[in-house]
């Protein structure tokens, strides 16, 4: 494992790091260049567990010992200033490691949901913080997997991935097709689509877990607009949490939450 020196920002082997803090663009490279970026020596170490690889690392000279035990001869590790670390990420690199992956391909659907009995499926969120939370609520509270829609924001985007703390290597996960291709894909799985949703029509979470459904795919729609039209069209269940305080509902990631404790208690 080649542990080398850098001290300019404009280092070619720094590419993958460039401009972290630009969504748009990183949106773009990272499934195109087949990488994602783990941060922090914990992150990595999840990552590593889960059998994903590096490419490269990125550190400062404090941290070097933690970046070497953990990736050993399988990248290289490039020892930077911290002034250089910001100067190539745009940001202070407080935590001190970075480390380009390699994005592992996506599973079909059918194997993700091959045996599950309790499935998240996340609608058009485009928040990473909350794409992270919910992760992290699927690993804690018992799903055994998760579906995003092809407009939903990157579950291995740098602050997903922190703010998952890292489930998002150990929850299985795929994209969806569109609408009109997934719900096929779901009920052949066997799977009953529980939309959280406000409606007219919708039943309590506590009335709808007590109806026992074996095998559920939980809804979840996207910051302020909820699930689309497709979605609820393609719901076998309309589902609502019980509010109070004159409040309607809740952020997406803590509405997450609240619904796997609440469907999660028999199966965990």
């Amino acid at each position: 494992m080649p542990v080398i020196p850098l001290d300019a920002a404009d280092d070619p082997r720094l590419a993958d790091y460039r401009d972290l803090t630009d969504v748009s663009l990183r949106r773009v490279t990272e499934p195109a260049g087949g990488l994602y970026i783990a941060e922090s020596s914990k992150v990595l170490d999840r990552a590593l567990r889960a059998g994903h690889r590096p490419r490269s690392v990125l550190v400062q000279e404090k941290f070097l010992a933690d970046a070497v035990s953990l990736v050993g001869e399988d990248a290289e590790v490039y020892v930077v200033p911290a002034e250089v670390a910001e100067q190539v990420t745009g940001y202070a690199v407080h935590r001190g490691l970075l480390a380009s992956m390699h994005r592992p391909a996506l599973a079909s659907v059918a194997d993700v949901v091959a045996g599950a009995r309790l499935v998240v499926v996340l609608e058009d969120i485009v928040d990473h913080t909350n794409i992270g939370a919910a992760f992290r609520s699927a690993a804690a509270l018992g799903a055994d997997a998760v579906l995003v829609t092809p407009r939903c924001a990157d579950p291995l985007y740098r602050r997903s991935v922190r703010v998952s703390m890292g489930t998002v290597f150990q929850v299985p996960w795929t994209r969806l097709p569109e609408w009109s291709e997934a719900k096929p894909q779901l009920v052949d799985a066997g799977l009953h689509l529980a939309a959280l949703a406000l409606s007219d029509d919708a039943v309590s979470l506590d009335t709808f877990s007590a109806a026992g459904h074996e095998r559920v795919a939980l809804l979840l729609g996207a910051e302020g607009d909820g699930l689309s039209r497709n979605a609820l069209a393609a719901a076998d269940s309309i589902v609502t949490i019980p509010m109070a305080g004159g409040v309607d509902s809740l952020n997406v990631a803590a509405a997450s939450a609240v619904a796997l404790w609440e469907l999660g208690r028999g199966r965990r």
